[in-house]
């Protein structure tokens, strides 16, 4: 299923692309889909949603005043095995001179076999790309905010999920 959402950050597009640009940048995507994919799929497991265990990012690639990232997370089934479930481009336009849109297009594909059934897919998809999103743009905007923010929500609730940052996507 095609997806897609933006989010406003208060900062310049130079600003949130050299944010996101630095190796420190590409785990705000990683860390902001750890996040999201946990935050929505928390009390929803037994429905038999795969565990993410694998975020790819790669970029920013300028394109006059837009910058684009790449954006790919992998999740395991019951036996270990890999397979991609979100496929996106992340866009950073300009919206004035002090702000921009953060955009996720992309596509996100299912579980093979018996995942679960297609409202749930697409619930669960939505809600994590405006949580993906929402995190993004907070980075973005206010880096020391949102790693406090981060060290907030890990001292309360331990994340279950490996962090891996694989740059050669």
């Amino acid at each position: 299923m095609f997806i897609g959402g933006e989010a406003r950050a208060s900062v310049s597009t130079a600003t949130a692309t050299a944010r996101l640009a630095c190796p420190v940048g590409g785990g705000v995507l990683v860390r902001a889909s750890y996040a999201a994919w946990e935050e929505v799929t928390a009390g929803i497991a037994p429905a038999g949603l795969p565990g993410l265990v694998l975020v790819h990012s790669r970029g920013p690639v300028r394109r006059g005043a837009v910058s684009v990232l790449i954006l790919r997370w992998e999740a395991a089934d019951a036996s270990g095995q890999r397979f991609p479930i979100l496929d996106a481009d992340i866009t950073l336009v300009p919206d004035g001179e002090q702000a921009t849109l953060v955009g996720l297009d992309g596509v996100y594909r299912p579980q093979p076999g018996a995942g679960p059934c297609p409202v749930i897919a697409y619930l669960v998809t939505a809600a994590t790309t405006r949580s993906c999103l929402g995190r993004i743009a907070a980075a973005i905007t206010d880096p020391a905010a949102a790693q406090r923010a981060e060290v907030a929500r890990a001292a309360v609730r331990p994340g279950s999920c490996r962090l891996a940052h694989d740059r050669s996507y």
